[in-house]
């Protein structure tokens, strides 16, 4: 008799995952796990289709130290993946960035920075940077994550809650660098119905319930809501608005990287009239590239501040400047936009 279906369909995600990521026999693979369904899930699939790829399946555990007895627990995840075969296991400790510190994405450590991005995109930023020093310190060719369907469908609704833009829309992609997400085409119950059939007991993070954080009032609140009264198939369908949109939104963001190193080929400044010739899409790209690029923290860089960007180069009215997060200045001066530390995080200030 074959695994249960939630268990053959995980691993039958991470055997398709690592089948097209260029992989070499012999090469280490490790699955980032929290402890969680998803996670652990994943971390079993990975124990079980390694070895039979000719890969090696390690693992990789991060304590974020935000909440008591993280360290014990760690630990835990740490035997519980040894347990499921995983070689090498890996424990990460990192420090958060806390408000008023500066952001780990700028600075190259977990604690400091420039702009506080929040303590959900802080703890994100930090934890993907512990996981990207522990792929290069174990030699690991990929990481994999544990992000799901209902996942995307969250990051998919909070992106159109803020006004973000196409990027935001497509989601996570399901392949950064060396990280992979396997699992964005399998629902958190397949998860949760493959660790009861293992015999796994996953870690409940108390945060995930919590109201005090957006992504928890999507998953607990919102989601539910709109499956009550759209039908049920709507975290499905959020998915897959996702990967459409995914494809438009890398095809735009490369003819960005274009034109930006057509137009500024020195960095020495965008030109206003070039950066006015280019088709909004294109040109909006750019000037949040260029933001990001002068250590804007994307998390909280906003449509309105790249609007405030746009109306120095299509509605100029006499204004030197915007206000950008991290203490960023956007400005227009000898008919190029520039980029230079600033005072304030409002956008629109004028000088």
């Amino acid at each position: 008799m074959g695994p249960h279906p939630a268990v053959a369909g995980v691993r039958l995600a991470v055997r398709r995952c690592l089948s097209g990521a260029g992989l070499a026999p012999g090469d280490l693979v490790l699955a980032a796990c929290s402890g969680g369904a998803d996670s652990l899930a994943l971390a079993a699939a990975l124990a079980f289709e390694a070895p039979r790829m000719g890969l090696r399946g390690g693992g990789v555990t991060v304590d974020h130290g935000l909440q008591e007895g993280s360290a014990e627990r760690a630990l835990r995840v740490a035997k519980e993946l040894a347990a499921l075969g995983l070689d090498p296991v890996l424990s990460v400790g990192i420090a958060v960035a806390r408000p008023g510190a500066r952001s780990a994405r700028n600075a190259g450590d977990a604690g400091s920075g420039q702009g506080w991005p929040g303590p959900e995109a802080a703890a994100r930023e930090a934890r993907y940077l512990a996981l990207d020093r522990a792929a290069g310190t174990s030699g690991a060719a990929a990481i994999l994550l544990g992000h799901t369907m209902d996942d995307q469908a969250e990051t998919v609704l909070l992106g159109l809650a803020r006004g973000s833009g196409a990027r935001s829309l497509a989601g996570m992609p399901e392949r950064n660098g060396c990280r992979l997400r396997p699992l964005l085409g399998v629902s958190r119950a397949t998860t949760r119905a493959a660790c009861a059939a293992l015999g796994l007991e996953p870690w409940e993070d108390p945060q995930n319930a919590d109201p005090g954080y957006a992504r928890a009032r999507v998953r607990h609140t919102v989601l539910p809501v709109l499956e009550a009264e759209l039908g049920p198939g709507v975290t499905e369908a959020l998915a897959r608005s996702a990967r459409l949109l995914r494809s438009d939104a890398d095809f735009l963001d490369a003819l960005a990287r274009t034109e930006a190193e057509r137009i500024d080929p020195a960095g020495a400044g965008l030109p206003i009239g070039a950066l006015a010739a280019l088709p909004p899409a294109v040109r909006s790209r750019v000037l949040r590239n260029a933001a990001i690029a002068a250590g804007c923290p994307p998390g909280a860089l906003t449509a309105g501040h790249v609007a405030g960007l746009e109306a120095l180069v299509t509605g100029w009215r006499g204004q030197r400047w915007t206000n950008l997060p991290g203490g960023i200045r956007g400005q227009r001066r000898c008919g190029k936009l520039q980029f230079s530390s600033g005072d304030g995080e409002g956008a629109g200030g004028r000088g």
